[in-house]
């Protein structure tokens, strides 16, 4: 049986260069592969862009809404009547901006159509909050694996702060898609104010870094760690 891989890690891990080594992997040995994100993630438009300056234009774009169960068997069926084959692969880039509902699809795919999925894409916001798509992924996928990089201090990145020009900005929209310093087009964002017509760029930091540019806060201002008393005594088996 296929599975549903998830390969997730901060920004800048190299996921986008893992999975064109992946195609690239694939094809080399003459197998026919599918690759496909979100809509919502604008930058590069249809194309996969790895800051090693590759890149690739998708077979297929997610809307929001989409079926993607319905959109894979379409893409599908063209690669068979072009080629006379079926894919051996799925590969979706920043899978963290599906709905839940597409991430089960793609559980469905790898299970029912035996077709091995690889989805790429980040944990957490920059609040340190899951994605709806990266939650969904860590709960059904059957491989998990991180992808690493580095934060400023050399320690292991595990988060991801977003920066307005060269201010760390801790509050605003959960999706704003970094187009680099110099973007052109600058698109406002809700909640920063005159700040949000600036570029957002984005940071890998560790959890010491990011605290330390936090001030020590987590979770869109939650501070102090959740108060839990069990109702009885616990099992004996979790004490």
């Amino acid at each position: 049986m296929a599975k549903l891989y998830f390969r997730y890690g901060a920004m800048n891990s190299g996921k986008s260069t893992s999975l064109l080594q992946a195609a690239y992997n694939y094809e080399e040995r003459g197998q026919h592969v599918l690759l496909a994100k979100p809509r919502v993630d604008t930058k590069g438009a249809d194309q996969i862009v790895s800051r090693l300056g590759v890149t690739r234009t998708v077979d297929f774009v997610i809307e929001p809404r989409d079926d993607v169960y319905a959109l894979v068997e379409a893409e599908r069926e063209a690669v068979r009547q072009r080629t006379g084959s079926d894919i051996s692969c799925i590969l979706i880039d920043e899978a963290q901006f599906l709905s839940e509902r597409q991430v089960d699809d793609l559980l469905r795919i790898s299970i029912l159509e035996n077709i091995p999925v690889l989805a790429y894409g980040i944990r957490t916001d920059f609040q340190t909050v899951a994605f709806p798509g990266s939650r969904r992924m860590l709960e059904v996928a059957h491989s998990l694996e991180e992808l690493k990089t580095i934060c400023r201090c050399g320690r292991k990145a595990v988060f991801n702060a977003r920066k307005i020009g060269d201010r760390f900005i801790f509050a605003g929209d959960q999706v704003a898609i970094d187009e680099g310093a110099d973007a052109a087009a600058k698109r406002p964002l809700s909640g920063l104010g005159a700040a949000g017509t600036l570029s957002v760029t984005y940071e890998s930091l560790c959890g010491a870094c990011y605290l330390e540019e936090s001030g020590g806060v987590l979770s869109s201002g939650r501070e102090d760690p959740i108060d839990f008393v069990y109702e009885a005594a616990p099992d004996p088996d979790f004490t």
